[in-house]
């Protein structure tokens, strides 16, 4: 029983993580800074969660998706958390 404890509290601590980088690079997103090799970076990283919203919510030229996948992790994040 303490190896699925273990398991669900460091799985649910990468997930946060993951959670805080996906914040980062969607504000870094509004700067200058995406021509920077950091934001490519961050970009590779976030991208295969963030690419299966792209495009859903689109009003002008600004993509909303990233609060569509912001809510659905929160959500998985809270299910977790409530396991612990």
């Amino acid at each position: 029983m303490d190896y699925l404890y273990f398991i669900l509290y460091y799985g649910y601590l990468a997930l946060r993580i993951y959670f805080y980088i996906i914040l980062i690079t969607v504000i870094l997103s509004w700067t200058p800074l995406v021509n920077t090799r950091f934001y490519q970076i961050l970009l590779k990283i976030t991208g295969p969660y963030l690419n299966i919203f792209r495009g859903w919510i689109v009003i002008s030229n600004m993509d909303f998706t990233p609060i569509l996948g912001f809510i659905l992790y929160q959500i998985l994040l809270n299910y977790i958390g409530s396991l612990l």
